[in-house]
Formats: C-alpha cells, sequence, structure tokens
C-alpha cells in the first residue's frame, strides 16, 4: 500500500474493535487511528487513547463525556451519545470508517459515513438487516464501497474476486452451530447464560455469543448477504460447519464450488477490508495445516431445531419493516436472557410474538424504521413485566 490509512472505529473496546486495533497496531506504516467511539468501557478506552493517540474520542454517555473532557483537555476532542458517533462516523480526516458496534446504534452513523463519502469496512450487522435497501441505495448514489467484515461475508467476498454475479447459483453461509449445537431443544430449557456464552470456536462479545446459539447471528448473516451480494434467498444456503475452517462457499452455474478457508481468527477478514484490494502480511494469525485437521464435518440445518434462522428467512422475503422488528425483538430478547429476566428458549418466543403482531412497511424510510424499531422494544419490554 502506498500511503497511511486514517481509520475511525467504531466500537473501540468491543471484541471486534480490539482485533482491529491489533491490525491497525501490526501495520504502524499503514494505518493510523485518528476516531474512535467507546461504550462504558472508560479503562480500556484510556488505554486506547494513550497508545493511539486518536484526535477524536465519544462515549456513550454524559458522565463518561465529562470524566475523559476533563482528562484529555487540549488533547483529544471528546463528545458522545448518537451525535458522538456521527462526529466519529464523518472525521473529514478519515478514509475509511470501521463499524464494529453492536446493535441497531450503528444504522445512522453508517448512513453518515456514507454521505461524507467514506469507504465503509462492515461489522456491524443490524444496519444491513434494518436499513438494507436504504444503505446500499445511498452506497450507490454516493460511490462508497461497503466492504464485509463478519468472517462469512467476507469469504464470499474474496470467493467472487475476478467472477460474475450471473454466474453465481447460490452462496452458502458455514455455521458452526454455537455453544448448543450437540443439544435437543429439550435440553435447551434449563441452560444458564454462563453455559451460553461458551463458544466452542471464536470469542466474541456476549450479544453475538448468544446470537450464535440461537442461530440468529446466521439469520442476521442471511439477510446482510442478500443486500451485500444483491441476491434472492432462495439462492443463499446455510450449511452447520463444526470446526469453522471454511468460512463460507460459492456455487457457480457450472458445478464449481469455490470456499475460503482459515483457521477461525477475525484479524484475517478486518485486515482483507481494511486492505483490499491488496493483502499484507498478519504473522500473528495461525497458519491452516489440513493435515493436522485431518477431518471436517458439515450437516444441513433442521430449522425445527434452529427456529430463529427459521424466523429471520421469513423476515427478510417478507422485507419492509419486518427485519427491523426481527433484529429489534432479537436484541430485546438477549438482553432480557443475559440479565436472567427469561430463560434460552424464551428468546425465540418474543420474536415469535413481535413478527406476528406486526403489520410490515414496505420501502419505509429512515423515521419509520426507527419508529418500528423503538415500537418493536417497547412491546417485548411489556412482555417482561
Amino acid at each position: 500500500m502506498n500511503s497511511l490509512k486514517f481509520i475511525s472505529l467504531l466500537g473501540a473496546t468491543g471484541s471486534i474493535g480490539m482485533q482491529t486495533l491489533d491490525v491497525i497496531r501490526s501495520h504502524p506504516d499503514e494505518f493510523r487511528l485518528v476516531a474512535m467511539s467507546v461504550g462504558r468501557n472508560i479503562d480500556r478506552a484510556r488505554e486506547i487513547i494513550e497508545e493511539f493517540s486518536p484526535h477524536i474520542v465519544s462515549v456513550a454517555d454524559e458522565e463518561n463525556f465529562k470524566k475523559l473532557k476533563s482528562e484529555y483537555k487540549g488533547k483529544v476532542d471528546v463528545c458522545f451519545g448518537e451525535d458522538g458517533l456521527i462526529e466519529v462516523a464523518t472525521y473529514d480526516q478519515a478514509h475509511m470508517v470501521v463499524s464494529a458496534v453492536v446493535g441497531s446504534v450503528g444504522l445512522v452513523p453508517t448512513l453518515k459515513a456514507i454521505e461524507a463519502k467514506k469507504t465503509i469496512a462492515l461489522a456491524n450487522k443490524e444496519t444491513l438487516v434494518t436499513a438494507g435497501h436504504l444503505v446500499m441505495r445511498e452506497a450507490k448514489k454516493h460511490g462508497v464501497d461497503i466492504l464485509p467484515v463478519d468472517s462469512e461475508h467476507s469469504a464470499i467476498f474474496q470467493c467472487l474476486q475476478g467472477e460474475k454475479k450471473k454466474n453465481i447459483e447460490k452462496i452458502i453461509l458455514t455455521a458452526s452451530g454455537g455453544s448448543f449445537r450437540d443439544r435437543t431443544r429439550e435440553q435447551l430449557k434449563n441452560v444458564t447464560v454462563a453455559e451460553a456464552l461458551r463458544h466452542p470456536n471464536w470469542s466474541m462479545g456476549a450479544k453475538i455469543t448468544i446470537d450464535s446459539a440461537t442461530m440468529m447471528n446466521k439469520g442476521l448473516e442471511i439477510i446482510e448477504a442478500h443486500w451485500l451480494f444483491q441476491l434472492p434467498y432462495e439462492q443463499i444456503d446455510v450449511l452447520l460447519h463444526r470446526e469453522s475452517i471454511i468460512h463460507s462457499l460459492v456455487q457457480f452455474h457450472d458445478g464449481s464450488v469455490i470456499a475460503q478457508l482459515g483457521t477461525p481468527d477475525m484479524r484475517v477478514p478486518i485486515q482483507y477490508a481494511l486492505t483490499y484490494p491488496d493483502r499484507l502480511p498478519l504473522s500473528t494469525t495461525k497458519r491452516l495445516n489440513l493435515a493436522e485437521v485431518a477431518t471436517l464435518h458439515f450437516q444441513t440445518v433442521d430449522f425445527d431445531r434452529y427456529r430463529c434462522l427459521k424466523f429471520a428467512y421469513e423476515a427478510g422475503k417478507i422485507g419492509g419493516t419486518m427485519p427491523t422488528v426481527l433484529n429489534a425483538a432479537n436484541e430485546e430478547a438477549v438482553a432480557a436472557f443475559l440479565s436472567e429476566k427469561i430463560s434460552f428458549l424464551a428468546i425465540e418466543e418474543l420474536i415469535e410474538r413481535a413478527m406476528e403482531r406486526h403489520v410490515p412497511i414496505m420501502e419505509p424510510d429512515l423515521l419509520a424504521i426507527r419508529e418500528t424499531d423503538q415500537e418493536t422494544r417497547d412491546y417485548v419490554k411489556s412482555l417482561l413485566t
């Protein structure tokens, strides 16, 4: 790469954010962190500020805003809330925005970054799930690249380099099956939060790990893939693959299948998004040794076992505001499970109830999406009292 690339990072203290910092740290001559947002992990935020010296930092709430503003007066511009996220996402010196926040909070900052003509490295599934039609339309309008960071979408993106869309028969997203892949539905009735958070292959944040256990993570990825690759849902399949070695596959109409393989390490797709269309060395990732792995396992997905996956296909095919309802209901239900207010299987029940009552609005604008999101959250919370 020829010049220093300035990075704005939304969600710097989360799992993807910290691994993005690993990539930046590994290539100081290629990347510089110039702006970032954090949630409430202020101790970690301070460490990042000391190491990377970003120009602007946004925090979630006013209390932490006041603390950091006082501590770094004259050194760092500090802001907070959604306005702060937007400031980071549109920071004039940044060339690229890495959206690594979790949840629908990433939508508006991403849209604003697109308007500001920033290249988007997207790890925030909910942005495309809740408003894929708006995001892709704006990206096309402003000539902005949206580069996938999810390992599955990055895999498909890599498999499609040099290929023509008209030759795609289908894309196949692989799924580990999550923490409870070897349990029956009967065995899921009394599982604990601690058990659900033990993912067999990946180190991720709490919300995404629970989504992996319910398979909602894969459901959100299906909707995301629909928008990223502009394919109908009938051309998007899911395959259970325990080892997470094959990150996804593309099947072409001549019968050829191209897959992207590697050891489970999120720094690989993160770095690919940051360096695209080039590649840089990544010495810290473990090399794949197929002779050592020896055997890979695959099986079809049981939609009765993983009901969240079925809900996602249904929401995606209905379209309009239905994916917004799916996502908002899931976020609230997962938060309730993590707070031990509901059982694991009740996550599905709450999502199903929210979807059943919703009359979708087709081609919604941003206001309709945000109103639907809030109304769904209020409804799910009302079921918890």
